[in-house]
């Protein structure tokens, strides 16, 4: 079982001064209550803390039959934590000057000009305003997350491969659901970002954020096409059977979000390991690396508006190019910036209080997605507490 000593992150993100180590107690308990409180087999918990690894915690089983804890090192599929690593790919080529966020997304993609659409009596009808590429960053485009749409699923039966920029072309045949811009809407606008990166940078999508993400991060076992001859290679993959209230094997591929053996999800398609990816959050955290800081601030600025804010999920924290974030209107709110998977993962970066976390779990159809959060307030809680101390005994002898 992989312990704190085992965690390998490159030099550039590590803090270079000393400190005591937080009381994480109260963490473990509860994430060692989550198998009975959601229903998840198990996970596997890591927090760096200016760098340093501070707390690892594994609960529970990472393989249910075999009664086989987490070692830290299994491959899972991160789901929609998928969509940091997109929406970094596509800010290091707005970094190139590649396109401005406020581009016509039909500037690069032509068919998704003059688009339609379609209101709730049935009748289309032409868009009010152009996709624009910072509608696809912040899920205010006008699509859905229907993958079996008419022309979707047309695409799908003549072309079973699914290769990631053609399968986004055909999305364009689909009347959106609403105006650009007039509402938020969890939806498939990550996965032609990944197309769009394609187009502006000239390679596959997986190819891309190989180069430029996951390898210059020492990333070697994350990708986002995982060649049908390694699904053995991934974590046991469950969900939860409301019926027998239980979790259940499901096979290790992505569901249902990967459309073909050739289409590499934006949105969902990332397979990488709880070492991995906490090395993305770092550098997010740290700035410099792969993307600028001020870049990064872009990322983690709110773009909520009066409109489209009463449609977000979220009631703590704002919404920016990609990631949960704080909140315009909240000042109070969540400090973090990060998103969640489907199988239960989530990856937090919080540069205020110099903290990363990445939870691993591996089961679909949870009860209640929203316990994983807690997570991120205890770990607040516990790096906060030593800050507080001090300027307590400061006052005292002030």
């Amino acid at each position: 079982m992989s312990g704190i000593s085992d965690v390998k992150i490159p030099y550039w993100l590590r803090g270079n001064f000393k400190m005591s180590t937080p009381d994480f107690s109260e963490l473990a308990k509860y994430l060692d209550s989550l198998p009975a409180l959601g229903g998840w087999p198990g996970s596997d918990c890591l927090v760096l803390l200016h760098g340093e690894p501070v707390f690892r915690h594994q609960a529970g089983f990472c393989d249910l039959e075999a009664r086989k804890p987490w070692t830290g090192r299994e491959r899972v599929n991160l789901y929609s934590c998928s969509k940091i690593a997109t929406c970094v790919a596509a800010m290091q080529l707005f970094e190139k000057g590649l396109f401005k966020l406020e581009d016509p997304l039909a500037d690069y993609m032509p068919e998704f000009a003059d688009m339609k659409v379609r209101d709730g009596d049935g009748s289309t009808r032409p868009a009010r305003e152009p996709i624009r590429i910072w509608h696809l960053f912040t899920m205010t485009a006008g699509f859905s997350y229907d993958l079996n749409s008419p022309s979707l699923a047309a695409y799908r039966a003549a072309n079973p491969a699914c290769p990631t920029r053609e399968f986004i072309r055909a999305l364009a045949g689909d009347p959106l659901h609403f105006d650009p811009g007039s509402r938020w809407n969890y939806s498939l606008c990550h996965d032609v970002l990944a197309a769009l990166v394609e187009v502006l940078s000239g390679q596959l999508f997986a190819d891309y954020t190989r180069d430029h993400i996951f390898a210059p991060l020492g990333m070697a076992d994350t990708t986002f096409l995982l060649p049908d001859s390694e699904l053995g290679t991934i974590a046991p993959q469950y969900r939860w059977n409301a019926e027998c209230k239980k979790p259940v094997f499901c096979g290790p591929a992505i569901q249902p979000y990967k459309a073909g053996a050739e289409y590499a999800s934006g949105g969902a398609g990332c397979v990488s390991t709880c070492d991995d990816y906490i090395k993305l959050l770092e550098a997010l955290r740290v700035g410099d690396v792969i993307l600028r800081k001020e870049t990064i601030d872009l990322m983690a600025t709110d773009r909520l508006t009066d409109e489209t804010r009463p449609f977000y999920w979220k009631t703590d924290c704002g919404y920016g190019l990609g990631v949960r974030c704080k909140s315009a209107v909240l000042p109070d709110g969540a400090s973090d910036f990060g998103w969640g998977g489907a199988a239960g993962s989530l990856s937090v970066t919080d540069r205020e209080h110099g903290f990363t976390i990445m939870l691993v779990q591996h089961m679909l159809g949870a009860t209640d997605p929203a316990l994983r959060w807690e997570v991120v307030r205890l770990v607040r809680e516990a790096v906060s507490a030593p800050r507080r101390q001090r300027k307590r005994e400061g006052a005292r002898h002030g």
